[in-house]
């Protein structure tokens, strides 16, 4: 079955730097359109960033576009968000996920 296991989440200042990654198992990654997802404290899923099977085409929510780049390795099976210039409002759980299905969540402080 689909699997999905995020990591690279932490505790960091504003302005700094994370790496998210997901690895991915149990369907046809190199053909499966990618997708971040967050939860902030009290909040709903918001769409973070989308990526296209071939990697050919990104898409961001206004919020994070120009601070976030989503990239994927077809070939490890891997997914990832560079998160740069961190602010207090990115604190969220992160998911990646494909259709409905997503993984466990890594967790992302931004706090001094």
């Amino acid at each position: 079955q689909v699997q999905l296991v995020e990591s690279g989440g932490g505790l960091v200042q504003p302005g700094g730097s994370l790496r998210l990654s997901c690895s991915a198992s149990g369907f046809s990654f190199s053909t499966s359109p990618m997708t971040w997802v967050r939860r902030a404290p009290g909040e709903g899923l918001e769409w973070v960033s989308s990526i296209t099977r071939d990697g050919g085409h990104t898409f961001y929510a206004n919020s994070v576009k120009g601070r976030f780049t989503i990239s994927r390795d077809n070939a490890k099976n891997m997914l990832y968000l560079q998160m740069n210039s961190l602010k207090s409002e990115d604190t969220a759980v992160y998911y990646c996920s494909r259709d409905s299905s997503r993984g466990q969540g890594t967790q992302v402080t931004v706090s001094s």
